[in-house]
């Protein structure tokens, strides 16, 4: 092997660990967490968007069906409220779940009406 052949072999060896490299720290690059975190963040955002475009245009497509099911859903949701404030209304008795306060009307001492107030003509809004 001439100098020339082990000088050209160097150059290429050089090159070769040169671009080498390069693709490494490209990949370092593309594999860094920022990166991946990134990318996902871009990816979970166009997905999000096209289905909420989607949504928007089933809805368009079909409001009443739409209205129906929202509707439905809502009311499975709120069953058991539902339920407790019907069976208040017709059994005229508070569940027990719930605080309520009486008062004691029949006691002597108990007054239901207005007080009585006197005003005299020079009291109230003047002109």
């Amino acid at each position: 092997m001439s100098a020339a052949d082990i000088t050209r072999a160097r150059r290429e060896a050089e090159i070769a660990r040169r671009k080498l490299m390069g693709g490494v720290a490209i990949l370092q690059e593309r594999l860094s967490p920022s990166t991946i975190a990134s990318n996902a963040w871009e990816e979970v955002k166009e997905r999000s968007t096209g289905m909420a475009d989607d949504a928007v245009e089933a809805v368009k497509a079909r409001p009443v069906a739409v209205s129906a099911a929202l509707g439905a859903v809502t009311l499975f949701l709120a069953r058991q409220p539902i339920k407790s404030a019907i069976s208040w209304l017709f059994s005229k008795k508070p569940p027990e779940h719930l605080v309520t306060t009486t008062l004691d009307t029949s006691s002597p001492q108990y007054d239901l009406t207005t007080p009585v107030v006197a005003r005299n003509q020079n009291e109230g809004v003047t002109a």
